[in-house]
Order: structure tokens, then sequence, then C-alpha cells
């Protein structure tokens, strides 16, 4: 694993967008095609916007699939992660052949049918965050390493709520769904790379969890260190808490 630190959010951004543009760019070159997974979240603003605007990515031969999504929530509610992804990226980049988790819809069907899409072929790139509570996708600690099923509906813990609300996605905890769709974290293992965007403060706890304690189901993104082709991007003040002795090892 690769860790950057970068002095703020932009240029996190902007350096996480040229190394996915170059995969993107790769994975098409090579097989015809890239597959992907998408995340959502305040923490991807700045790397989607650079990403849908950067040059000689051909958008007609990606195939996306979608990370997580709340369970019972509304496609026009703003905190859908599928109007989300329509925003920012599906439409924004022309891409045409995507799967969308409809959290409102007969969701153990909807987590039987792309999950089989999903496992059809090897996953390109993973696009993905790390929440204030260490969790990936959704998969809250403790989350389950184990499980070989593509996607998984998941209780949301009171730390993930609160971070929608901190966000402004929600104006209060009780309106946050309990409930949610969520790639497993052995699916998401199984992307040929992975590009983790973690910038601010508020995920300082979470990152020296993860990259300096034990990998571990109560830090769940600490398992992308067992991944052997990922790169994750912080900027200064996400990567704040980190040891001097790891920060003298980071590739900035």
């Amino acid at each position: 694993m690769i860790i950057k630190v970068y002095e703020e959010r932009k240029s996190l951004g902007q350096a996480a967008a040229s190394h996915a543009a170059i995969s993107l760019r790769n994975a098409v070159h090579g097989c015809g095609r890239a597959r992907i997974i998408a995340a959502t979240g305040a923490s991807q603003f700045e790397f989607l916007d650079v990403l849908t605007g950067t040059p000689e990515i051909d958008w007609s031969r990606v195939e996306m699939f979608h990370l997580d999504e709340y369970i019972g929530l509304p496609i026009s509610h703003p905190a859908s992660f599928r109007k989300y992804l329509l925003d920012r990226l599906i439409n924004k980049a022309g891409i045409t052949k995507y799967h969308l988790l409809e959290g409102d819809g007969d969701v153990p069907e909807i987590v039987r049918s792309i999950g089989r899409e999903l496992k059809a072929a090897p996953i390109d790139i993973a696009f993905v965050g790390i929440g204030e509570n260490g969790h990936l996708a959704f998969n809250d600690p403790p989350a389950d390493f184990q499980t070989e099923e593509p996607y998984l509906i998941v209780s949301l813990d009171e730390a993930c709520r609160q971070q929608q609300v901190t966000e402004g996605w929600f104006t209060h905890v009780s309106q946050v769904p309990r409930k949610a769709i969520s790639m497993s974290v052995r699916q998401i293992l199984k992307a040929k790379e992975i590009i983790a965007v973690v910038p601010d403060a508020r995920k300082a706890s979470a990152v020296k969890a993860c990259f300096e304690g034990e990998i571990s189901p109560l830090a769940p993104g600490s398992i992308l260190r067992t991944h052997p082709n990922t790169t994750v991007f912080l900027d200064k003040y996400s990567a704040a808490l980190l040891s001097p002795k790891t920060r003298d090892k980071l590739t900035q």
C-alpha cells in the first residue's frame, strides 16, 4: 500500500484524479473496457470533479458499479447516493453502462441481481473512502471480513449516521436511515486496484487507527493494507495524527 499526502483537498483531488485517469486509460487500452466501483460522500467531491473533466478517457467503455446505498431513501432525496452518482459522475462523464442500487426497491432481489453482474468479470479499479469510524463502504465496525457475498444488508452505527448529519446530507440523525446496502469488504478487495480518497481533519483518528493500528474489523479500512495495489490519498489534515515514523515513509 502506498500513502500520499497533499497540502489540502484540492491538490489531493487533482492528484488522485490524475492517477485514476491513467489507470482507467490503461484498463480500456488493455482490455477494451474498464469496470469500476464508485464511492460517494463529501470526501469525493474534488476528486470526481477533476476526474470527470479529464480529457482522453473513453467513458463509453467504462462500466460502473455502485458501492453502497441507504435502504428506503428515494432517489429524489438530496442524500441519495444514486442521485449523487448520476449528478457528479454518470451524467457528467457520459457513462452509459452502470448498475445503481435501488434502496427503495426490492432490496433482496437488487442485492442478488447486481451481485451477479458484479461477479461476472474482474473489477479493474475501486474508488473508495474511509469514514470517521473507519468504515469501508457502509461496513461499520466490527466489519465482516469473512463473507464472500458481493453485497450485504447492513445496520448503520450511530457514528456513521452522525457523520451524514455533519456533512450536511440530513438535518438530524433521526432522519438518517438505519439500514443500507453495502458492497462487502472481500468484494472490494477483489478489485485489481484500489484508490482511496480520504481528506479532512474529521478523518484523522480513523486514518491513524486504520494505518497504524492492527488490521482489524474494528477499523474496517485497515484491511486495505492487505491489498497489493492500493494507493491512499490524504491531505495534511487527515494525516495529522500519523506518527513521524509513518509520515517519514510516505510518498509526497
